[in-house]
């Protein structure tokens, strides 16, 4: 016997691995990545109806951070809690904090569709409980790809984690028509959805999960506190700085000027370098450092991280783009958008659902390198093709690119997983784990600040005076255009993004939308007005937000490129405190492990 298990399991680990159970174990945590992805989205797309279900108007002065908080929030904490949540799993059981996670997930979900407040504070119960909901998807996330890597054999596991990192994939596009259907019902139907399925996961995850025979188990209570404080506070506290920069400051289109915004940053920063001391020094870290020296980790985790930068973006910069300006010249209402964008951006999943597990089953074959190497390029390929069509852009070509850019994602996310889970040593799985998604939901939070910045930065010099002018032409006062002109750009792409027509918004706020003759109300007030004085400024902002993701999709491409030999890479001694993988603790017999590759170096 391998050594004690916990929940009763007995058998080998082959045992284990064999039969029925390791298709189980895909399925239901299958289920737990799509749930928590999707609830990611569904919320994105249904904010127009939650706020005004609420009655928060989302434009006004001062409620921008509400929004910000309501998308950045959980992003934000599942990015800070993967890794710790990922060592409590190698310490007291993978699939009991796994099972703990679903229970948490779905009592969050039933919270939040009782809010009973209104306007401000009822935004605050909002996103509280989403703090509490996205603690429950970090416990799934950090534990569901080590658990797939305990039960499925090397020449298995990228079919494995490629179906499970699709799931998230199609999770995330999935939920924006989901949240534009429910919606339409009840803002409070986008988080009921969650519960019939957190139930039922629950109840089928610890009736049939159980933990697998490990050989090797890190010391029983050992956690470490001074690893966790200095790399939550650190990482929290710059993303926290990345979300209050992209808000409004005394008279700046941005915040990073703003003294709180560069204490986080340079306090976060701070932390982050005594995070890296602290490991170093500590007996069983939560970073395992040592687990950089193994080429396929490091490599696979500087591309996750940049490709997860650049797909973050994407999503918001397509819903603009659609949202804002295409549907509205297309003949869409306002208030329509959110949901036809939604059914607008289907070819991206599509190429997401194909390519994802045929991507995962050929690199059980042909190894991980070339296709994420080459997803990477094909993923910088539709960037560029992104570039080169204009903001009115014909459908056809639109739709085959993001197929294009959801293939390339497809191609990269599977063989990219199963190469950085192969490389982790056994006993060290959950932090593997929890450190890769790290860096996915780092680069997914930080994503957004980028864009958006980069975004914002592109409006702020020619969106102003296309407003003033606009308006003045349409017989509105210089001093209301003005004033309107001066709104922030981030409030007219937060505009776009809930499908609102902000100059009607603001106008009729202004009590200055009846004073105008009736032609001119219902030129400004009329599907195409917003849109074209957004268009040439956003196209500015669009050919800079498209080149840098294009930029970080090559970098993606370089860093697969240098992962080393396409067989999966041993789970071996990479600091003198970890065991090899495939060699027992002292005491203990030989016992194959089922899914560990035979030694070679890197």
């Amino acid at each position: 016997m391998a050594g004690p298990t916990s929940g009763g399991a007995a058998g080998t680990s082959a045992a284990v691995a064999g039969g029925r159970y390791k298709w189980v174990v895909l399925a239901n945590t299958t289920a737990a990545v799509f749930m928590s992805a999707l609830d990611g989205s569904i919320v994105l797309i249904a904010l127009p109806p939650i706020f005004l279900g609420i009655d928060l108007d989302p434009l006004a002065p001062g409620n921008v951070s509400y929004l910000l908080w309501m998308i950045m929030g959980y992003r934000l904490v599942q990015a800070v809690l993967v890794v710790p949540l990922g060592r409590l799993g190698d310490i007291f059981g993978r699939v009991r904090i796994y099972n703990a996670g679903f229970v948490v997930f779905t009592v969050a979900s039933i919270l939040l569709s009782f809010d009973p407040f209104r306007g401000g504070a009822a935004a605050m119960w909002l996103i509280g409980w989403r703090v509490l909901q996205a603690l429950g998807g970090s416990m799934l996330a950090a534990n569901s790809a080590a658990i797939l890597t305990d039960v499925f054999p090397a020449d298995q596991r990228g079919l494995a984690l490629g179906i499970n990192q699709v799931a998230a994939l199609a999770g995330q596009f999935i939920g924006l028509v989901a949240g534009g259907v429910l919606a339409v019902w009840d803002w409070r139907a986008v988080f009921w959805v969650n519960v019939p399925v957190g139930v039922f996961g629950t109840i089928w995850a610890y009736r049939r999960l159980r933990e697998p025979p490990r050989r090797e188990r890190p010391k029983p209570g050992r956690f470490d506190w001074w690893g966790n404080i200095t790399f939550a506070g650190g990482l929290g506290a710059v993303l926290v700085a990345v979300t209050e920069g992209l808000q409004p400051y005394r008279g700046h289109t941005m915040g990073w000027t703003n003294p709180t915004v560069i204490a986080l940053l340079t306090g976060g920063t701070l932390l982050l370098v005594a995070f890296v001391v602290v490991e170093r020094r500590a007996e069983s870290p939560m970073f395992e450092l040592a687990l950089f020296r193994i080429r396929a980790f490091t490599a696979g985790n500087i591309a996750g991280l940049a490709v997860s930068i650049a797909r973050g973006g994407l999503q918001f910069v397509l819903i603009i783009w659609l949202q804002g300006i295409w549907l509205p010249l297309h003949g869409y209402d306002f208030e329509d958008t959110p949901f036809w964008a939604g059914i607008y951006l289907l070819p991206l999943t599509a190429g997401v659902l194909v390519a994802g597990p045929l991507s995962g089953f050929l690199s059980d074959r042909f190894g991980a390198r070339g296709l994420s190497t080459y997803g990477s390029l094909v993923f910088a390929a539709s960037f560029v093709g992104l570039m080169l069509l204009p903001v009115d852009f014909s459908y056809w070509a639109f739709g085959l690119l993001i197929a294009v850019n959801g293939i390339g994602a497809g191609m990269f996310a599977a063989p990219n997983s199963a190469s950085i889970m192969s490389s982790v040593p056994a006993s060290v799985r959950g932090v593997g784990s929890g450190m890769r998604a790290t860096f996915q939901n780092a680069g997914s939070a930080l994503s957004i600040g980028v864009f958006f910045s980069l975004m914002i930065a592109g409006l702020a010099g020619s969106l102003p005076g296309a407003f003033a002018t606009g308006l003045a032409a349409e017989g509105v006062p210089d001093t209301v255009a003005d004033q309107v002109g001066a709104i922030p750009p981030v409030a007219s792409l937060f505009a776009a993004v809930l499908g609102l027509n902000p100059v009607e918004h603001l106008l009729s706020a202004a009590g200055s939308l009846d004073a105008l003759a009736p032609e001119h109300r219902v030129a400004i007030t009329g599907r195409e007005f917003f849109p074209h004085l957004i268009s040439e400024p956003f196209h500015t902002g669009l050919i800079v937000v498209f080149g840098v993701a294009a930029a970080l999709a090559v970098i993606a491409a370089a860093a697969s490129a240098l992962r080393g030999a396409h067989q999966p890479h041993p789970a071996r001694a990479v600091a003198a405190d970890l065991p090899p993988a495939d060699q027992p603790p002292a005491g203990q017999p030989t016992t194959p492990d089922a899914g560990s590759p035979p030694a070679s170096l890197p």
